[in-house]
């Protein structure tokens, strides 16, 4: 005589795991005791545990913060990389897309019709001058290994983008209405201006960052064809930008100041970009 159980309808001496009364399972939560089938199992540092308990030690385990309050990371700085990812693929896309550049630069001339161009262009480089990419790249790259860590991904891509909205701005303001601008210049800037606040901040040594930043701005006027308004725009909106960061008040609503002080540096941004047009109508 054989025995047996219809299908579905596990016996009471048979474990089954709780999520699925359906499935039979022998194997236990270490943490619990009860039975988890393999789609509740979760491997911990000791045995198994089910998602359940997983869920719940989470719960009770602190969140660790950067020094600025963003959530940390291990691993490579991924918003740094897919930035300079970006930038490579989208200049090799120049190559082989007629009138790319034209449509995603910047020029003053038509900030009102085309305003995402003032973001846009930070993606775009010179065909002619393959320096101009790669000088860029190695300073996001060099800057961004450093800064990203003790922001946070979220953080430091904020500030990337204000520098370089800030940099456009500073391209309305200062120059030709008809110049055309592209490169990730301006945001370059913002990030040195970001990297010497916070090296104020935590007390460090800021001369050689000094003596780099005002190298880089001699050239703008020196060398023909490089945009020194970007590079000034950048510079300030960067420096605000991590001032707000770096200097936020710790405790439970940091990450809300910090996010309404640099909602505020982008809308002075905005607002100085809106009376230059306003004056020029």
């Amino acid at each position: 005589m054989s025995y047996g159980t219809p299908a579905g309808q596990p016996s009471q001496d048979v474990p089954v795991c709780p999520r699925h009364p359906d499935r039979i399972s022998y194997v236990r939560c270490q943490r619990c005791g009860r039975p988890a089938c393999p789609e509740c199992q979760r491997t911990a540092s000791v045995g198994v545990q089910c998602v359940d308990c997983i869920r719940e030690t989470s719960k009770s385990v602190p969140k660790t913060k950067t020094t600025y309050g963003g959530a940390v990371r291990p691993g490579k700085p991924v918003v740094t990389y897919t930035l300079i990812g970006l930038c490579v693929a989208v200049f090799l896309l120049q190559f082989v897309v007629p009138g790319l550049t034209r449509s995603f630069g910047y020029s003053p001339l038509y900030t009102l019709t085309d305003p995402w161009t003032m973001l846009t262009s930070a993606f775009l480089h010179s065909q002619g001058f393959f320096l101009h990419i790669a000088f860029n790249m190695y300073i996001l790259w060099l800057i961004g290994n450093s800064l990203e860590p003790l922001l946070g991904r979220s953080r430091f891509l904020a500030l990337y983008l204000i520098s370089a909205f800030g940099g456009s701005v500073g391209v309305l303001l200062l120059s030709p209405l008809n110049t055309l601008v592209i490169g990730a210049s301006g945001a370059v800037f913002g990030l040195f201006g970001a990297l010497f606040v916070i090296q104020r901040q935590r007390g460090g040594d800021v001369r050689q960052l000094v003596i780099l930043i005002a190298i880089n701005a001699v050239l703008g006027f020196v060398v023909s064809g490089i945009a020194w308004q970007a590079h000034l725009g950048g510079l300030v909106a960067g420096g605000l930008a991590a001032a707000v960061l770096a200097y936020a008040p710790r405790g439970k609503k940091r990450t809300l100041v910090q996010t309404a002080g640099l909602v505020s540096v982008a809308a002075l941004f905005a607002a100085i970009g809106a009376g230059r047009i306003w004056a020029l109508l």
